[in-house]
């Protein structure tokens, strides 16, 4: 299923804060009053984040779900008998938990040919979630046997600021190049994709692949290409200046990863971290999912990176959910046109995509 709770990318920002709102919280709690209405927070998951059933979500109850969905680095997961599985490989050359990645291989592949490689990305603000969760993103994938999944974690603003994050990305990928032959990996044909604060870190992959200053020097594989094949962006930040409303507090995320204090006082390093300031002609093709009434990355931040990348010539479809809120859309047909993507650009499908908007919670 291409849309879960991944790292409570819906209300929770921050899993750290134990007696607080989050900051996600905050932001769809628009009259300030500390709890959420079904006119403030319309979700399928409404019901069952509000457990007392009396019709709001307080923000013990967001923390309560938030300790339910997240699944930590030591938690179990059930792996298919079809996959194979190897959990917390470093990519960095260090011992930093966070500088892992896990592999996910079908056991009996299609064909002998080595396999491409979708790698997924979490959300969280860049300051919460977990790797564990994108295998329910790779998962299908996987499991027809033509693709190689990865889920990769990277440094968070509360250990690192800008640009820690994407170099820590560009490393996973030259790892992965770097270890293609011992994985039956193809190094020509990697895709990604992530999820909020992961779409933004996925969009960057694609538009910075000829960034030498964001390149960074981890890992034992630096001469390797961290450019990726394609992208697929969910509903991520692609211009941290256009945001605006809360985004622009000096605790926000996005000013909490550019080295805190108001972004908009900080806008040199805002551009810098922002993917659509480095949109080229030589920039891989995008797919784009955002739901249109996202209350936590707008809908625009899509909509102006889709352009930029048009503007250069690059194919890039931006595939809206409407009414669809910030990843709470519970519909297999965003699943379906993101593997056409994949298999359009990684297994070379003769595929056409539909960018129609797609109905929040088709099943």
């Amino acid at each position: 299923m291409l849309y879960r709770s991944l790292a409570v990318a819906i209300l929770v920002a921050s899993p750290l804060i134990a007696q607080e709102a989050s900051e996600q919280f905050r932001r769809l709690d628009r009259n300030q009053d500390g709890k959420l209405t079904k006119d403030e927070f319309r979700a399928p998951l409404f019901d069952q984040i509000d457990t007392d059933k009396d019709g709001i979500i307080t923000a013990e109850e967001d923390r309560a779900f938030a300790k339910r969905q997240v699944a930590g680095p030591g938690q179990p997961q059930r792996i298919p008998e079809a996959i194979k599985a190897e959990l917390d490989i470093p990519y960095a050359g260090t011992d930093n938990p966070r500088q892992r990645l896990d592999l996910y291989v079908p056991k009996t592949p299609k064909g002998d040919k080595p396999l491409p490689v979708v790698v997924f990305i979490h959300g969280g603000g860049w300051q919460a979630g977990d790797k564990r969760g994108g295998f329910g993103t790779v998962r299908p994938l996987v499991m027809t046997g033509e693709y190689v999944g990865v889920s990769v974690g990277y440094r968070l603003t509360g250990e690192a600021i800008w640009p820690a994050q994407i170099h820590d990305c560009k490393a996973a990928i030259r790892w992965l190049r770097g270890n293609a032959g011992k994985y039956n990996l193809d190094p020509d044909r990697i895709g990604v994709t992530g999820n909020s604060a992961g779409g933004h870190l996925v969009a960057m992959l694609g538009t910075s692949g000829d960034v030498p200053d964001l390149e960074g020097a981890l890992g034992e594989h630096v001469k390797e290409s961290s450019r990726v094949s394609c992208v697929v962006d969910q509903y991520g930040p692609t211009d941290l200046l256009a945001m605006g409303g809360s985004h622009n507090n000096p605790n926000s995320p996005e000013s909490r990863l550019v080295g805190g204090g108001a972004i908009q006082e900080n806008k040199d390093a805002a551009r810098k971290a922002s993917p659509i300031t480095y949109v080229s002609k030589t920039d891989p093709p995008f797919m784009l999912i955002h739901g249109t009434s996202d209350p936590v990355v707008p809908f625009n931040q899509s909509e102006l990176l889709a352009a930029a990348l048009k503007k250069v010539g690059i194919e890039a479809l931006l595939v809206p959910v409407t009414d669809g809120g910030h990843g709470n859309f519970a519909t297999p047909d965003a699943s379906q046109r993101m593997k056409q993507f994949f298999d359009k650009h990684l297994l070379g499908k003769d595929v056409e995509i539909s960018t129609e908007p797609i109905k929040q919670g088709t099943r």
